[in-house]
This record gives C-alpha cells, sequence and structure tokens, in this order.
C-alpha cells in the first residue's frame, strides 16, 4: 500500500511539475491574458517561410505596414454610426500579436489578433468556405444567437449588404470586408458569450465568417480593441470600465508571452501619462500629442503641424498594435533621419524599407532617440530604436517614412517600439501610459 501511496504523489508531482515548466501553458490570471508573437514557438501558426525573425520583420515592414497605413489612412471615410452602402472598406490589418480568447458556452479556444485599431471583432465559423481547420462551432453553443438587421449593431458595422437589409421583415446582417490587400471575407453578424481569463463578456457580437478568399485572412480571427461601438470595451461597459493595458514581447521572444489586462484592478499606478485624443475623422483610433522628437541631446526641427493632434483636418500621431515599425509622414521623417545621421559614423546603406543602416560595430555610440509628448517622454532603448540584419553586421535605424503611395497625415507609434513597455489605455480618463516593463 505505501508503494501504491508513493507511485502516486510521484506521479502526481511529476505532472504538475511538467505543467509549471511547460512555457506555452496559459499564465492567465483574472483579468489578465497572455500575449504572445503570432508566429512564436507558442503559436498554433507557422510562418509561410521558415527564415529568422529579421527578416520576418523586413517582410512584414516592407509589404504588410504600407498597406496597413492605407487602412488606417482611409479610416477617415468611414462612418461608424450609420450603414455604409457600396463596397467594404479596406481592412489592411496585421496580425502580430495573439491572444488566447474563448467563445461560446462552453468555451471553445482561438487564438484572436490583437488590434487596437479595428472596432469589431470576427472569427471563422464552421462550414466556412476557405478557412482554416479551427472554426467557432455555433451549434454546439447554448449562448449562441444571430443578429438581425433591425438590431442597433447593425448599423455601426462597415460594409453590411444594403440589399439584405429590407423592409420585407427582419433578416440576417450580412456584411463583406476586405483585409490584407489580397484577401476578403463575408461574414454574419451574430453574438455570443467573448470569454478572457476568468471574466465573461455576455451576448457579445461579432462577425462570424461564412468564407474566406485569398490567403491574408488571420487564421482564427481578431479581436478589436479600437474605440467604435462594436470594440471590446465598448461591448463589455463596467466589467472593464473602459481600461486596459499590454505589455508586447520581443519578436525575439518565443516562449515567454506578454499580457493584456483589462479593467482598472491591477494596473500600474506610478506610470507617466499623456492625453488620449479622439478624432471625429477617425473615431476608432487612439491619438496622443506627440510635440517633438530628439537625437540625443538635439530637438529634430520638425514643423508642429506635421505630428501635433489636429482635429480638424484628421492629422496626427496614434499608437496602434497593429503597425510593424514606427512611420512618419515624409518631411518629419527626413528631419528625423538627418540628425540621426549627423550623430552616427555613415556610411549608410538601405535594407528593405530603412534607409539608415550603418556598421554594427559603431551602434554602442548611437544616440537615444526620444518622443516627446505631452507630459509624457518616451526615450527608446536600443532594442526599440534599432534592428539588425540578419548576418549581424549592420545596424538599421527602425523608423521609416510613410508609403509614398499612400495620401496620409498620420504619424504612427508602432509595435516594434512598444515592445517591452506597458502601456495603458485609459480611455474613461482620457490618457495614455507608458513605462518600461521587461515582459519577455
Amino acid at each position: 500500500m505505501d508503494l501504491k501511496i508513493s507511485m502516486f504523489f510521484f506521479f502526481a508531482f511529476l505532472i504538475s511539475t511538467t505543467k509549471a515548466l511547460d512555457p506555452c501553458a496559459s499564465q492567465s490570471k483574472g483579468k489578465d491574458l497572455s500575449v504572445i508573437p503570432i508566429y512564436s514557438k507558442c503559436s498554433p501558426f507557422k510562418p509561410p517561410e521558415t527564415d529568422s525573425w529579421v527578416n520576418t520583420i523586413m517582410k512584414m515592414a516592407s509589404i504588410d505596414d504600407p498597406k496597413r497605413f492605407k487602412y488606417l489612412s482611409s479610416l477617415g471615410a468611414q462612418k461608424t454610426t450609420s450603414v455604409p452602402i457600396g463596397p467594404g472598406q479596406q481592412l489592411f490589418n496585421i496580425g502580430n500579436y495573439v491572444v488566447r480568447a474563448k467563445l461560446g458556452t462552453p468555451g471553445q479556444q482561438l487564438y484572436m489578433v490583437l488590434d487596437t485599431s479595428n472596432d469589431a471583432t470576427w472569427v471563422p465559423c464552421s462550414g466556412c468556405t476557405g478557412c482554416s481547420k479551427t472554426t467557432f462551432t455555433p451549434n454546439t453553443s447554448s449562448t449562441y444567437a444571430t443578429l438581425d438587421c433591425s438590431k442597433p449593431q447593425c448599423s455601426q458595422l462597415r460594409g453590411v449588404l444594403s440589399t439584405t437589409c429590407t423592409n420585407t421583415g427582419p433578416t440576417e446582417c450580412l456584411f463583406n470586408q476586405s483585409y490584407g490587400g489580397d484577401s476578403s471575407f463575408s461574414a454574419t453578424l451574430v453574438q455570443d458569450s467573448l470569454i478572457l481569463a476568468n471574466s465573461v463578456v455576455p451576448n457579445y457580437a461579432f462577425g462570424c465568417i461564412n468564407a474566406v478568399s485569398g490567403g491574408s485572412i488571420p487564421p482564427q480571427g481578431l479581436l478589436g480593441l479600437g474605440r467604435g461601438p462594436l470594440s471590446l470595451l465598448s461591448q463589455s461597459g463596467s466589467l472593464y470600465s473602459g481600461v486596459f493595458s499590454y505589455c508586447l514581447p520581443s519578436f525575439k521572444s518565443y516562449y515567454f508571452s506578454g499580457s493584456l489586462k483589462l479593467g482598472p484592478s491591477g494596473q500600474p499606478t506610478r506610470i507617466r501619462t499623456t492625453p488620449l485624443f479622439s478624432n471625429p475623422h477617425r473615431p476608432s483610433l487612439y491619438y496622443v500629442n506627440l510635440t517633438g522628437v530628439s537625437i540625443g541631446r538635439a530637438w529634430v526641427p520638425i514643423a508642429p503641424e506635421l505630428i501635433e493632434f489636429n482635429p480638424t483636418t484628421g492629422s496626427g500621431t496614434i499608437i496602434d498594435s497593429g503597425t510593424v515599425v514606427t512611420r512618419f509622414v515624409q518631411p518629419a521623417y527626413v528631419a528625423i533621419r538627418d540628425e540621426f545621421r549627423k550623430q552616427v559614423n555613415g556610411p549608410f546603406s538601405t535594407l528593405g524599407v530603412f534607409d539608415t543602416c550603418f556598421a554594427a560595430t559603431s551602434e554602442a555610440v548611437t544616440p537615444a532617440v526620444t518622443f516627446h509628448f505631452t507630459g509624457l517622454d518616451l526615450t527608446l532603448p536600443m532594442e526599440n530604436s534599432l534592428i539588425h540584419s540578419s548576418a549581424g553586421n549592420l545596424a538599421c535605424l527602425a523608423i521609416a517614412a510613410a508609403p509614398n503611395n499612400v495620401n496620409s497625415v498620420l504619424n504612427v507609434i508602432a509595435n516594434f517600439q512598444q515592445q517591452n513597455h506597458r502601456v495603458l489605455f485609459d480611455v474613461a480618463n482620457s490618457r495614455l501610459g507608458i513605462a518600461r516593463q521587461l515582459c519577455n
């Protein structure tokens, strides 16, 4: 008997130890969710090609970021409170980070892309044409329901098919949207329980994807953290009180994930903040007032109208989780680049979208890059301001100009510069906080 008892405790200890040492085991606590890079070893998604993380970043910055910029710029033409007539909007989102979430009762786990500039949540559903193998199965959920055209959520969607919403009676709210430049999907507006860590958002409205065309749709869906009426913050109401924060791990971090904290509880209290603005031209985006940029001790000469918040024109600077590298409108970027080059030993070369690359042996003496916001200065550590070639012999300033083919007035503080920082979105009090935090 003693031997059996000893063996039982031994195996129990072995199982618990294995779980404790599993770097991919869920670390979600309370209202905190794990956040991981989409192509990390803990993610179920595999990159299209076996490549170094540096080359993956280069490709995303060169190919995906311009599409994302075009999407962000196009938001000025969208109306979130009425049903748009015509083709679906171009949603050039980029899935760099995913969170574990569950939908339905009982909950079905999905790895959903985290996106602060998108409002609606959407996932592939069973029977979907062209979707991945992992889908949400509505008929196994006891809390699932469809939303018809008479529901207010339908009027808050982009890309609703006007031909399906007629006066003949309640019909399903169907919508089409494009994504990633070469992809599109059709979906039905539905509702079900959304489970994030140990909290539940009942009757959560989201798109149930019926068909996909192209290969750029996030395989298991997208979680919208924007500011519109269909976003997580709006639908969760008092549950999260309009507050969330995240810490994004480095792209080099395979196993240890960052976190998404929802609600005011557990948020950092000693954190410097800057006012958060809402722009009527692009109401989904998180605007901040960037007052200047300095390289080392030198203040870069940038015309204020190129970077500061302007509700009349829709111009300014936003914080975004989906763009890879920070982008400035051309005149502002050129001024930043030229000042950086003055303080670094050349010669300089181009690598992908980066036009200020130099010998890595000189990086130890490179000046710090600081973004100056109202009430908050963010000085980038070297890992957030420089990116290295795959061979390691070149270091590049990890900032680029806005794409030439996009008529954009936006500057975007992107996720590469946000990595290993806690970024607090306190929408209820119209403030955004940033503090250094290692979350690799």
